[in-house]
């Protein structure tokens, strides 16, 4: 019998050493090796063993009706992109989702879904899954921590208990997993529904959801589920039984408290497509985005909002209207809203800013959703070229909803946040600004002005301040439009900008808090 060996794995980068390190020497990381034993098996191909339960259980044979890829080295040249598997994206139904995936689900594909706990990721995986089975996909979800009857009460609240194409299975074995998927996915046979049998030519391709890969385990390895072997081996053969079948696999990972995918980075480089869940679990709006996607941009954003009945996709500018802004709320001192861009779409959000009395030399710089870097340079910009006096304030900035804004077009609105807190000044109702703040205090003009001005007018915003100097295209309005074209103000430096805010009367002030 083969003996046992005992190695030391990195829990951050995945790196394999043969003895105890306090620091890993691939990544760096300190106290990050754990032991693990490795005993050799006969079975060490884990594309074998991927697909052998499938192809015995399936009846139809692994596989939609998709273009076979090709096994031989070809000429670039000669390569047909329209006859991949990404013209065969598959769309679950939730448009937000669909935006993040670049337009929907490719066949054959490994999507890893990562957020904190209680945040709603099974919610979200559930919802998308009635929806695939609304359209027609054979859908399995895989709950290896709930059990049916559990995930059966989760999806009558969402409304999605009556798909027949949604099939639901309660085991943590990896065999057993590959098993019912060919059984479920792969064959139209001895399956509990009455519907019939689709059509040839009309299958579509199924989609199998891991609901999460830490409970998953392979009884053939001499570890623990959860281990850093398990979890490797398992997500390996998942991924590799989505290239073999055609079938879409999603897996939701577990995270750290740092924020990041529990086990090691591994897993996201084994995989074609990383999603982050993200939001405060006592809000109720979410953010999905992508840090990995082969087949699509990583700077696109869904927005969700969790309600009773689950999560609801959110409309452009939900944000403000969340937070109670927007373009008919009062003037707030220390309130500014900026035209942020996240990839194809334009978020209107509120940034806000708030000043207060600190200990010189012990001051304090917070910010919650902003670079602390910029918030920094800012807070110069103003002392050195606005006048004020901000050495011994303590200052407090963070963007509402949640969002994170990391473009320098929103230092504008960010700069006059800080600027109107201290001076108990607001921009006028339904105003926001857009611009880059240089060091000798100048607004610099800023990329994909015209999407963001059309977004603020479509909004209601009517006064908007823009880098002086950079064309400007004013929004076409509709011929039925009741409300003025919004006003244009070109401001070149902080000062001009620091004139448009006004004193906001004592009475305003406490109605806007």
């Amino acid at each position: 019998m083969a003996k046992a060996k005992q190695i030391f794995a990195c829990t951050s980068c995945g790196g394999v050493q043969t003895k105890w390190l306090g620091k890993c020497p691939d990544c760096g990381a300190w106290d990050s090796l754990v032991a693990e034993r490795l005993t050799p098996k006969a079975k060490t191909d884990p594309r074998a063993d991927a697909t052998k339960a499938w192809t015995a259980a399936s009846h139809d044979g692994p596989g939609p009706d998709l273009p076979a890829p090709a096994t031989g080295a070809r000429s670039i040249a000669s390569v047909d992109p329209n006859a991949g598997q990404l013209a065969h994206r598959i769309a679950t139904g939730l448009g937000e989702l669909d935006r993040v995936l670049g337009g929907g689900i490719v066949p054959g594909s490994a999507v890893l879904v990562g957020g904190d706990p209680g945040i709603g990721k099974s919610t979200l995986l559930l919802q998308a899954a009635g929806a695939l089975a609304m359209r027609g996909h054979r859908v399995l979800y895989v709950s290896s921590e709930e059990s049916a009857e559990q995930v059966q009460m989760r999806a009558a609240r969402l409304g999605v208990a009556e798909q027949a194409e949604l099939f639901v299975l309660s085991d943590t074995s990896l065999a057993r997993i590959g098993e019912q998927a060919g059984r479920v996915l792969g064959s139209s046979d001895d399956l509990d529904t009455d519907d019939a049998s689709p059509a040839p030519g009309t299958h579509k391709p199924p989609v199998m959801i891991i609901d999460s890969v830490q409970m998953i385990y392979n009884p053939e390895l001499d570890a623990f589920p959860g281990s850093l072997t398990q979890l490797r081996r398992c997500t390996a053969e998942l991924v590799f039984m989505a290239k073999a079948t055609g079938a879409a696999v999603i897996m939701v990972g577990h995270v750290t408290k740092d924020g990041i995918l529990a086990g090691p980075r591994l897993l996201e480089h084994l995989v074609d497509a990383v999603l982050y869940f993200e939001g405060d679990r006592y809000h109720a709006h979410r953010i999905v985005r992508a840090v990995k996607n082969r087949f699509g941009s990583t700077l696109e954003l869904g927005l969700f909002e969790m309600t009773g009945s689950g999560l609801r996709e959110a409309p452009h500018g939900v944000l403000i209207a969340a937070a109670g802004g927007g373009a008919d709320a009062p003037p707030r001192p220390g309130t500014v809203v900026c035209p942020v861009q996240t990839g194809t779409r334009t978020l209107l959000v509120e940034i806000q800013a708030l000043t207060a009395t600190g200990f010189p030399g012990a001051v304090k710089r917070k910010s919650a959703g902003l670079d602390a870097s910029r918030l920094a340079m800012l807070i110069a910009v103003l002392e050195q070229h606005a006048g004020l006096r901000l050495a011994d304030r303590d200052i407090f900035a963070s963007v509402v909803g949640g969002i994170k804004v990391a473009e320098p077009a929103a230092d504008l609105a960010l700069l006059l946040a800080i600027a109107g807190a201290q001076m108990k000044r607001a921009l006028p109702p339904r105003s926001c600004a857009i611009g880059e703040v240089g060091l000798g205090g100048e607004v610099r003009p800023v990329a994909q002005l015209d999407q963001r001005l059309l977004e603020a007018a479509r909004l209601g915003f009517t006064t908007i301040l823009v880098p002086k100097g950079q064309r400007v295209t004013l929004p076409k309005r509709p011929k039925d439009a009741t409300e003025p074209a919004p006003t244009i103000l070109a401001v070149a430096d902080v000062m001009a900008a620091i004139d448009q805010l006004a004193t906001v009367p004592k009475a305003a002030a406490r109605a806007a808090t």
